[in-house]
């Protein structure tokens, strides 16, 4: 925007000389010509400071185009190990939403032109994020900072639970794919932070921005933010987060950087008033009405807090994300594996490895039941249908969007290609289920630390889901069509069970008790996925078709079952 306005000021100025010239005649005088030494010294100024503020901008943009260059470059060389770190996804997204913006207010002919080279053709636009894109990737983040327990820094620098993944060079590890990253810099750091912010979740914002504090100094960049900008996010945060003491503290490291900064002036004797307050209240509650302690109010501020039957469960779920507790003993000792040779006269001669990974509930897994070329067709055919993932509303039976289900999907029919049509007989074959009131193949794929949290396959009586289907879902079967470097589990919550992702196997497991009760030891959910890029396929298979294959009785579960408490790991190295 300078420019356009110095370009206008300087037009403005020459049309002044023309019109001067024409009245004034300057060539009739040597002593009316002297004083345009002053106009002309003018311009010489006016165009030094031109030149010298488009060379700046000139060059702020070369370093944004050569951030990207780079970026792109190294990208390009393993498109899916690249998006496969979750850094480098959030960061790309970045540069296409906030970056671009600040690039947009940079050039000078404006947002029209970035409009207009977007399009490609009629048919095909160059798609950009939102800013909802970048709220989601930021949150995604925190999801994986808190599951996985990973520290700011390390995150930061590209170390992904111990694992350090560097420009250039191999993870340090023993996993010898080869990831490319960059480190964030500090307006990474404070993007991601001020995103959080918005979306009131203090406690992460509140990393970043110290983060982003940390690397202020050390980045030669030019930012559209100062340190003093920082200083006002960390100060506001503790603020919020109810530490009093140190947002005071926060707020006066402000003002020693900027001591005419109106809000923090303003905050600091409110800062200094609540700090009062919350103390004295406190030493009252502690003294009680007779002004001596009380040992009740000692206790209760010592007691802990019991937790709720989510967060007893979301600590569950995120020790088996890390893969930091086994199945009992008991159960383990009589886990097998074997050749499946029944169900089909075709298994017989073709038989499916089968490895018991749980009893009562059965959880099955079948190794090596999708092959490569099977796997690379229903991603051609899912791709250009992926809509966001939804759920069944309890209240209404609609298919709805959820937090809680971070993820892409297709539906794909059986008529559609000889490949699906086959994988549902195949089904059909080693599960020993009619697939006739089957659902059709539902195709997903994990975005940023993509996700699915504890939940049911089947309908409980309460809620008014499948009601257009031939019965409750029965049996769930769940194709891993990727391997995934870090996380993606599939587990089960009440089992204490983790089932890793392998590419071209299938778990599957009964939904339901003979007598159609829904068997409540089938509640699983999908790990956020670390590293990598998880593809899975699942088919849901209702009770319709089954009444002879798996008749129902009056029993609600099998009889005898003892289940043993799931034991954690005193230290495990997380897959």
């Amino acid at each position: 925007m300078y420019s356009v306005v110095k370009t206008s000021s300087l037009a403005l100025c020459f049309i002044g000389f023309i019109f001067v010239s024409t009245r004034a005649e300057f060539f009739t005088a040597i002593s009316d010509v002297e004083p345009l030494l002053e106009t002309h010294i003018k311009i010489i100024e006016d165009l030094e400071e031109y030149i010298e503020k488009e060379e700046k901008r000139i060059s702020v943009l070369k370093r944004h185009l050569k951030v990207y260059q780079t970026e792109h470059e190294k990208a390009m060389e393993d498109i899916p190990n690249y998006l496969g770190n979750p850094i480098n996804a959030f960061t790309l997204i970045k540069r296409l939403t906030t970056d671009l913006e600040f690039i947009e207010k940079k050039i000078e002919i404006g947002t029209e032109y970035i409009k207009n080279i977007s399009i490609i053709s009629d048919d095909d636009y160059i798609q950009y994020p939102s800013l909802e894109d970048l709220t989601g990737a930021a949150q995604a983040l925190t999801r994986l900072q808190e599951t996985y327990h990973l520290d700011v820094n390390d995150l930061a620098e590209g170390i992904l639970n111990g694992v350090i993944y560097r420009d250039e060079s191999t993870p340090v590890s023993d996993d010898q794919s080869i990831t490319i990253f960059t480190s964030m810099n500090s307006d990474d750091c404070y993007e991601l932070g001020k995103v959080l912010y918005n979306e009131k979740d203090y406690k992460n914002a509140l990393a970043w921005m110290q983060l982003a504090l940390k690397k202020y100094p050390n980045d030669d960049e030019l930012y559209n933010f100062t340190d003093v900008d920082i200083l006002e996010y960390i100060s506001f945060c503790y603020y919020l987060l109810g530490d009093l003491r140190n947002a005071l503290n926060w707020t006066k490291k402000l003002l020693m950087l900027d001591p005419s900064h109106d809000r923090a002036k303003g905050n600091i004797p409110h800062y200094r008033d609540a700090l009062f307050k919350k103390q004295s209240d406190l030493s009252k509650k502690n003294r009680g009405d007779t002004g001596q302690p009380t040992v009740d109010a000692n206790e209760e501020a010592e007691k802990p807090k019991e937790l709720t039957k989510y967060e007893k469960e979301r600590k569950v779920y995120e020790a088996l994300c890390r893969g930091e507790m086994e199945i009992p003993r008991a159960i383990s000792k009589r886990l097998t594996c074997r050749y499946l040779t029944e169900n089909h006269p075709f298994l017989r001669l073709a038989p499916i490895k089968m490895e018991y990974v749980y009893l009562n509930p059965d959880i099955v897994v079948f190794h090596e039941v999708l092959n490569d070329d099977e796997i690379f067709e229903i991603m051609m055919m899912a791709r250009p249908r992926f809509r966001r993932a939804t759920v069944h509303d309890p209240k209404t039976g609609e298919l709805v969007p959820a937090h809680y289900r971070i993820s892409k999907s297709a539906w794909l029919k059986d008529e559609e290609s000889p490949i699906i049509e086959n994988l549902s007989r195949r089904i059909a074959d080693f599960t020993g289920l009619s697939m006739v009131s089957a659902e059709e193949l539902q195709v997903v794929n994990y975005g940023i630390g993509g996700h699915y949290e504890p939940h049911f396959d089947f309908a409980r009586k309460q809620e008014s889901a499948f009601e257009n289907f031939n019965g409750n879902r029965i049996a769930t079967v769940l194709f891993y069509m990727s391997d995934v470097a870090q996380g993606g589990a599939t587990v089960f919550t009440e089992l204490g069970l983790s089932v890793f992702p392998q590419r071209g196997a299938a778990v599957f497991w009964l939904n339901l008790h003979p007598s159609g009760e829904g068997d409540l030891a089938t509640r699983h959910a999908a790990c956020p996925v670390l590293r990598g890029s998880k593809w899975v396929c699942n088919k849901w298979i209702h009770q319709g078709g089954q009444e002879l294959i798996k008749p129902c009785d009056l029993e609600y579960q099998s009889e005898g079952i003892i289940r043993p408490l799931p034991r954690p790991l005193v230290k495990k190295t997380f897959r």
